[in-house]
């Protein structure tokens, strides 16, 4: 009964935030509230449990989105993003941008916590997006989702990647060799076929796109700015800051959390290297770095003003995304996954294939189920680890189909939906579309190459 009263809260959320247009932080409510009452949690754990997911999910996040949204309004302001935008549409053109960016994203980027690549990406994707046309910000959303989610469950050393492997005892080594072209041509294969369906009239401006009010209004004042900075005088107008400097903050944050992973990954162990590596930390650093450079290149009022959309955006980001980690907690209370390791436990000896598809489906079902791409690879790689000696497939050939599964449909029960949504300024129409069927897209574009990978090695 647990999976489906998961299955009509979920269903029931995206109706009332589709059909019945109610604002999403109510109807997550509405589904948490039934989703624990209708499996027996009872209405105390119940409540306790949606404020206990909120809390959770703070900790993890809060402080990121709140550092990283102030670092991205500060240098949106100074035009830093803009001019980065400028540069790459000189270089690359804007019909390769969105395969670009996928690609760096997926191979680079995985040490860099999900959530902080969102953060400092997505005022580049809406930067770029009107040079693309009117699928331009569904194409940059959509190669967004493909670069930062399949690095997340493919290459090392992200989160997904590496949780699983540690799971099913396969070498960093290994998985690092399978996973990146497979990552790769995922990334950029998906954004390809997405680009096309684009063309068939998958987007709809009108009705996909929808920027929050602060977003607007941030993004409103950077253009007034650039406007009429030619008729301020000498006195009020803003320094130039050179391009790569006024980088630096969004660069120094990623050096250093990158560095500190990759060192991890490694297996050096340093207490230094974790502190300077920390996310919060990284992103205070980027933060404080920013608000310097605002404060000598355009004035303490305008840095100020700056700062006060940052907040206003933030506030929104941060109670949706809280929301989306109750869902996430009530569902885990359900014990949905022991359900499905008395379901699946039992299946040994299977063909090669059959062993690809079920790891597949047990993760793909996990994540639509409790809205974690990393718990349900984790919790995937838990139920299969005990037969996986039962299975005649190599074991990274099943890590690759878990991360592959857990990556399907990334949706509503997710606070990295929300965070998308508010952060691309799409509608939640233009959020399933350009990350809930991108990532079902790329799930599914991978599976065929795992299980031709697993027929040669």
């Amino acid at each position: 009964m647990e999976a489906l009263h998961t299955a009509i809260a979920i269903i029931g959320i995206i109706a009332l935030i589709i059909v019945v247009k109610v604002d999403p932080v109510i109807s997550l409510v509405i589904g948490c509230l039934y989703l624990g009452l209708a499996t027996g949690l009872g209405m105390e754990t119940t409540i306790t449990t949606i404020a206990d997911g909120f809390g959770s999910i703070m900790v993890e996040v809060g402080l990121l989105i709140g550092f990283g949204v102030l670092m991205g309004s500060l240098m949106f302001a100074m035009g830093a993003l803009q001019r980065l935008v400028e540069l790459l549409l000189r270089v690359l053109g804007p019909r390769r941008l969105p395969y670009a960016m996928s690609a760096v994203l997926t191979t680079i980027f995985p040490s860099i916590y999900v959530d902080v690549q969102l953060v400092l990406a997505s005022p580049l994707a809406r930067s770029a997006a009107p040079q693309l046309g009117r699928n331009g910000l569904g194409m940059m959303g959509g190669a967004l989702s493909a670069g930062i989610l399949v690095g997340y469950v493919f290459v090392v050393p992200g989160l997904g990647t590496v949780s699983i492997a540690g799971l099913l005892g396969v070498p960093l080594g290994t998985m690092l060799l399978y996973g990146v072209p497979i990552g790769l041509i995922t990334a950029v294969l998906t954004t390809f076929i997405y680009g096309r369906v684009l063309r068939l009239g998958f987007w709809d401006p009108d009705k996909d796109e929808h920027a929050s009010e602060a977003l607007l209004e941030e993004e409103a004042l950077a253009a007034e700015r650039s406007n009429t900075a030619d008729d301020d005088s000498a006195e009020s107008a803003p320094r130039q800051v050179p391009l790569l400097v006024s980088l630096l903050p969004i660069l120094v944050s990623l050096v250093m959390i990158a560095t500190a992973a990759i060192a991890d990954a490694a297996g050096a162990d340093s207490e230094f290297l974790r502190f300077i590596g920390n996310p919060v930390l990284a992103l205070f650093v980027g933060l404080l770095g920013a608000y310097l450079l605002a404060r000598w290149s355009m004035g303490r009022a305008r840095t100020d003003e700056a700062l006060t959309k940052g907040f206003d955006t933030t506030g929104q980001i941060l109670l949706i995304t809280g929301v989306g980690g109750s869902l996430g907690a009530v569902i885990a209370a359900t014990g949905l996954d022991k359900v499905l390791e008395d379901l699946f436990s039992a299946e040994s000896g299977t063909p090669v294939v059959v062993s690809i598809l079920l790891a597949w489906f047990v993760a793909a079902l996990l994540h639509l189920a409790i809205g974690s791409i990393s718990v349900a690879a984790i919790t995937a790689a838990g139920i299969l680890a005990p037969i996986m000696g039962e299975l005649d497939v190599p074991a990274a050939i099943i890590g690759l189909a878990i991360g592959a599964g857990a990556l399907f449909a990334l949706q509503v029960n997710s606070n990295f939906f929300w965070m998308f949504q508010t952060l691309l300024g799409v509608s939640t129409r233009g959020a399933l579309k350009a990350l809930t069927f991108v990532t079902a897209l790329a799930s599914v574009v991978s599976l065929p190459m795992i299980i031709a990978l697993s027929l040669v090695v």
